[in-house]
């Protein structure tokens, strides 16, 4: 047997939350057997234990009609506060500092209502160069918004090239500090990733956050692919917001209603402009339907709609795995993971592939991002090898293949054939 994969299958044999696989459906390719499945960081797979779920919210309907608001084992008037402590479990924050709704960038949009002030010279937002194109689409249209032109405020940090590892790739949290220093009297808005995008690079968000407020600027952070990813701890970063999806990493499926945090400094501020929506109202007034809006304590103000349930319940199912794993554990394994399949890459893919993902621990999460080296076919052709093979990654132009072994239900023998794949390919 090949060595790498008796090692893969060793580690398989003693980790601890090897059972959780069998908790979410594998795809299967068509001779039946488990695809390889690399792309959680883009949609994760099905708890098992959805359907029964879902079938539970539909009798509550046939069966109770409108009495299912407060009948039934878990009532829809209150079911966002069924997510409550694990999202703050989850995310490092107060439970009254987290609230499911809506979608990730409606729920930009809704924060820079709050926390996007342009006045006199501070109008500008920094963001990071190559942000994914709806967060960038979002603060464009927020400046705008205000009549103003993002020629002018809008400020993309890239990188630098002055550190050693991947200088033409990574963003130093030195330089975003040096240019809230220098320009930061301009700055209303940093709007920062938790983890790039593309790269895969994980982000100190605490220094981040403590730049930005040294400045006098206002901090939030996109965590689309940090939340489930990698350990949070909004609370204590001292950042103003953070929103996130809940289609990735928290396996909530496709367009599933994401997540919010606003910090308990700004909850009951009359002074902070906000959209307004019943949901948001206090819950205790709600029904005395006045006229004049209350808001409701902490996170929950910022809510308009009360949460489509068929489209919550998934996230309730997918985050009691994560009650059940707990993060560390799973950022044990994330870690371990990716750790293997790098120097499995390094060892065997030297030659073919490059990781433009931060090999150090604390710049890593799941996600490993590769492009195929000059010398062989386009990193396309690759990709649309694997995808045929039942090995299935993504491909993020130009160039990036982003592979996430994901420790819910990914394996380390899974890594191995990863590998195995590539390198039959790059001899064939």
């Amino acid at each position: 047997m090949n060595t790498a994969r008796e090692r893969a299958l060793a580690l398989d044999a003693v980790d601890p939350l090897a059972g959780f696989r069998d908790r979410f459906w594998i795809p299967q390719r068509p001779d039946g057997s488990d695809q390889l499945y690399f792309c959680g960081n883009s949609l994760g797979l099905q708890p098992k234990a959805l359907a029964a779920e879902m079938e539970q919210e539909l009798e509550a309907w046939k069966d109770l009609g409108v009495a299912g608001h407060f009948e039934g084992r878990f009532p829809w008037m209150p079911y966002h506060e069924f997510l409550r402590e694990p999202l703050a479990r989850l995310t490092g924050a107060l439970p009254h500092e987290v609230v499911a709704m809506n979608s990730l960038t409606v729920n930009l949009h809704l924060m820079m209502v709050s926390f996007y002030r342009p006045d006199g010279r501070r109008r500008r937002i920094v963001i990071e160069q190559q942000a994914f194109p709806s967060d960038r689409y979002a603060v464009a249209s927020q400046i705008r918004f205000h009549g103003l032109d993002p020629a002018e405020c809008l400020v993309e940090l890239g990188p630098t090239g002055a550190s050693e590892e991947g200088g033409d790739r990574f963003i130093d949290e030195a330089d975003i500090e040096a240019f809230l220093a220098e320009e930061g009297d301009s700055v209303a808005l940093v709007l920062w990733p938790g983890v790039q995008y593309a790269t895969g690079q994980v982000f100190d968000l605490a220094r981040i956050a403590e730049a930005a407020r040294t400045a006098g600027a206002n901090i939030g952070f996109d965590l689309a692919h940090g939340a489930g990813n990698v350990p949070l701890a909004l609370h204590d970063s001292g950042c103003d917001f953070a929103a996130w999806c809940s289609y990735k990493y928290l396996n909530a499926g496709a367009g599933a209603v994401a997540g919010c945090f606003v910090h308990e400094r700004h909850s009951g501020r009359s002074d902070l402009p906000r959209f307004h929506g019943w949901w948001g109202h206090d819950p205790d007034l709600r029904f005395r339907m006045g006229h004049d809006f209350v808001p409701a304590p902490g996170a929950d103000a910022w809510q308009l709609s009360n949460p489509p349930i068929l489209a919550v319940a998934p996230l309730r199912v997918s985050l009691e795995e994560f009650e059940r794993a707990g993060m560390d554990r799973l950022r044990q394994k994330s870690l371990a993971l990716t750790g293997y399949l790098a120097k499995l890459i390094q060892a065997e893919l030297n030659e073919v592939l490059e990781i433009i993902t931060p090999l150090e621990e604390a710049r890593r999460g799941c996600q490993l991002s590769l492009r195929v080296r000059a010398g062989h076919e386009s990193g396309r052709a690759l990709f649309e090898h694997l995808e045929h093979e039942g090995v299935v990654t993504d491909w993020r132009e130009p160039d990036v293949i982003r592979a996430a072994p994901v420790p819910l239900y990914n394996r380390f023998e899974d890594c191995w054939g990863l590998v195995d794949h590539i390198r039959r390919w790059a001899q064939s």
